[in-house]
């Protein structure tokens, strides 16, 4: 029997990070001044970065979006910290990575690496049928649905034009979920997931 393939998405964000699986996405929050020292914000990054990776619970695949190197402003830095928090993290628990440029994320939702928050928005709320609260979830939920394409576990069907942002995303070199046991153990990796999932 093959177990459903366990991906998640992450958006890394200071002020709202999305995060998505399967049929699911919710946004984490966390506050912050422009008036806090480096100690409160070392903090806070650290804080949120702990609630985004428990979150994100154990996985076969987390599909990350890239940092954009054009952004500017006081919170640019501070994004690069957090968002290198989480991928060390997940790094740290044995959890392949893939990472995702943010106009690779765009075109596979709507076609057109271009393309707006709404527009991606829009294009997952239509084609996924799922429950999205704000467009950090909707493009966490595009990064998710990446990665079970890439697995050969389609959430849904993709226009093959969609489907060529694949190519443009560094993905990780992985072991089938059935090769995978931990510590020495006889439980598959994937039976694990399910079952911490199911808890």
């Amino acid at each position: 029997m093959t177990h459903p393939r366990t991906v998640r998405g992450l958006d890394l964000s200071l002020t709202g990070a999305g995060i998505a699986g399967a049929g699911w996405a919710t946004t984490l929050a966390s506050k912050g001044k422009r008036s806090d020292t480096y100690r409160v914000r070392r903090a806070r990054l650290h804080r949120h970065a702990a609630d985004i990776l428990g979150t994100v619970g154990c996985c076969e695949l987390a599909v990350v979006e890239g940092p954009s190197y054009g952004s500017r402003g006081a919170g640019t830095w501070d994004r690069a910290g957090l968002w290198w928090l989480v991928v060390d993290g997940l790094f740290a628990r044995d959890i392949p990575v893939a990472v995702v440029a943010p106009s690779a994320r765009a075109r596979y939702a709507t076609g057109r690496g271009n393309a707006g928050k709404q527009a991606v928005l829009d294009a997952v709320r239509g084609r996924y049928r799922v429950a999205l609260g704000d467009d950090n979830q909707a493009d966490a939920y595009v990064l998710a649905a990446m990665g079970h394409d890439w697995l050969g576990d389609p959430l849904a069907a993709v226009p093959e034009q969609h489907r060529g942002a694949l190519d443009r995303v560094e993905w990780p070199d992985l072991l089938e979920p059935v090769q995978l046991t931990l510590a020495g153990g006889t439980v598959p990796y994937a039976a694990l997931v399910d079952e911490q999932a199911a808890a």
